[in-house]
């Protein structure tokens, strides 16, 4: 445990950070693509995040790649590329039993949480999520027996003392339990944070949301516009209750349909098993998580392993030639671009282009739920922008450094917290 006293800076993963003057705020927008911005900032329907961009700091940064929601949420809440926390997707293979493997346990977290290590020096810290998956690894090593708090929307009326840092939860918010396939999860998060805020005044709060209404609405429908007013309001709440509004987002989101409103679909598992014979190669998609009925576990980047004779090159060679396909890379040539952790890394690593998905075996995907909408969905280099906005000016010294280079959205606490200090 760390004896560093309350009030001085802590070092996470090679980043120091002051300590905070007042309280910071880090929301993800799950699935938070600039198009919803641009949209509803030339509409006037999100005056506080227009705010924010004016009297603050704005600008698209680069997510981390691939664009999912496990791989992006560790890297902002550790600070770090995929290739420190060796997080990179929802699934991977474990080479040694040949099973697909979950990311979401914190043993597979590498390093330190920015939140832990703030707890560990006297903070009070704040971490709600809409997915329970994400839970486990956000609060990993933090005590909630010290005022700390970390829980899901998804479980709120589960909440423990011991397990959560807080119980009750529903009738704290004043919400019922919301639906997991609801805006009403991003909702509840938001509303809890505000409420913790006025009632703790934490030093540090991260706020994660889910992408259910951006799976399902495009930028110019009214339940997505109806969705970003409503988290625009809470916004503003939570700036006017003292805090430093950051926000930011896991990744974009683009429609994958065809012109007859079908999923444009590369069935990859298929082509190989054509190629190479059933057996030769392994498909996995890491976007697969509990929850596929709004992407069908069909994303923009896929992983392929060797399993029989076919090698990477040729495996490589085939791919390259698919019509839609924008990359196909070798393990060591996409953990150098990358920034990804070569022992959870395929073979290859397949992306597409941003109106194309990549799934494995037709068969294999559970398409029902989507029904009577579009395929949006993510994964790829073309969801990879991320908005990043801050409701504070940044200081001269961090002006020139989100000048100097492109911003990656795991900088967001560095900026929210060291950046905004006066």
């Amino acid at each position: 445990m760390s004896n560093a006293p309350k009030g001085q800076p802590v070092a996470v993963n090679g980043v120091r950070y002051l300590w905070p003057e007042r309280p910071v705020v880090v929301v993800c927008i799950d699935g938070g693509d600039p198009a919803y911005l641009r949209q509803y900032l030339a509409e006037g329907a999100i005056p506080n995040i227009a705010r924010f961009m004016k009297r603050g700091f704005s600008v698209v940064a680069d997510g981390t790649m691939p664009s999912f929601t496990c791989p992006n949420n560790m890297s902002i809440i550790t600070g770090t590329p995929a290739s420190r926390h060796g997080i990179s997707g929802n699934f991977y293979l474990d080479t040694a039993t040949g099973q697909p493997v979950v990311m979401t346990g914190p043993e597979l977290l590498r390093g330190d949480t920015i939140l832990a290590k703030f707890a560990e020096a006297g903070a009070r810290v704040v971490s709600i999520t809409a997915k329970d998956k994400l839970r486990r690894q956000l609060g990993k090593n933090l005590d909630v027996a010290k005022g700390n708090v970390n829980f899901s929307s998804e479980f709120a009326a589960k909440c423990l003392m011991k397990e959560n840092g807080i119980e009750r939860v529903l009738d704290f918010v004043g919400m019922p339990q919301p639906d997991i396939y609801s805006m009403e999860l991003s909702l509840f998060v938001l509303e809890a944070g505000i409420r913790l805020l006025q009632a703790r005044r934490p030093h540090l709060m991260y706020l994660s949301l889910t992408d259910w209404v951006q799976h399902k609405y495009a930028p110019e429908e009214a339940e997505a516009r109806r969705f970003y007013e409503k988290i625009d309001g809470c916004f503003g709440r939570l700036e006017s209750l003292g805090a430093v509004v950051a926000l930011t987002a896991d990744h974009g989101m683009n429609d994958k349909s065809n012109e007859n409103g079908e999923p444009n679909v590369i069935w990859l598992q298929d082509i190989l098993d054509a190629e190479f014979g059933r057996g030769d190669t392994r498909v996995i998609c890491p976007i697969t998580d509990a929850f596929v009925a709004h992407h069908g576990a069909l994303g923009g980047f896929v992983r392929v392993w060797r399993q029989g004779k076919a090698s990477a090159r040729q495996i490589i060679d085939v791919v390259h030639g698919l019509d839609g396909i924008e990359q196909a890379l070798d393990r060591e040539t996409a953990c150098r671009v990358y920034d990804l952790p070569p022992d959870r890394e395929g073979d290859v690593a397949v992306i597409s282009a941003a109106n194309v998905c990549v799934g494995g075996a037709a068969k294999e995907h559970d398409l029902t739920g989507l029904k009577g909408h579009r395929l949006r969905t993510h994964g790829g280099v073309a969801e990879a922008k991320v908005p990043f906005i801050l409701s504070a000016p940044l200081s001269d010294e961090y002006r020139l450094k989100a000048g100097a280079a492109t911003l990656k959205s795991y900088q967001i606490f560095d900026f929210a917290i060291n950046g905004t200090a006066q």
